[in-house]
């Protein structure tokens, strides 16, 4: 069903709830995935953080990982990066924001839902 996966990473909660979904899909259809680690200004280790997301998808039985770390906002780089390399599904973290404040902002998933060509799972966190 799904060849190719995208997961998106900031290292936070959330994305690990992701990387632990892109897993599973990954590992019950036999997909490659590509975490993409999104960077739009300073501060952090990106390349770390999308390293050791690949880890812990390796760690969990998918060998075919590749990391990627982009200079765009994070929808923007997921939904090029599923373009790119004709990705069937995108997973995504679910953002924290509620009413008014994901009103005026919005966010990746959000986004990355309304408009990528492709799937998308927005992995849940307590």
């Amino acid at each position: 069903m799904f060849k190719t996966i995208i997961v998106g990473t900031d290292g936070s909660e959330r994305a690990t709830a992701a990387v632990g979904e892109a897993a599973s899909v990954a590992k019950a259809t036999g997909a490659n995935v590509h975490v993409v680690r999104a960077v739009s200004g300073p501060g952090g280790d990106p390349e770390a953080e999308a390293e050791r997301a690949a880890e812990t998808l390796r760690r969990e039985g998918v060998s075919d990982v590749e990391t990627h770390v982009i200079q765009e906002d994070a929808s923007e780089a997921l939904i090029n990066a599923a373009d790119q390399h004709g990705a069937d599904l995108i997973v995504v973290g679910n953002k924290g924001m509620t009413g008014a404040q994901r009103f005026l902002l919005g966010s990746v998933p959000n986004d990355v839902g309304h408009h990528a060509h492709c799937s998308v799972l927005i992995a849940r966190t307590g």
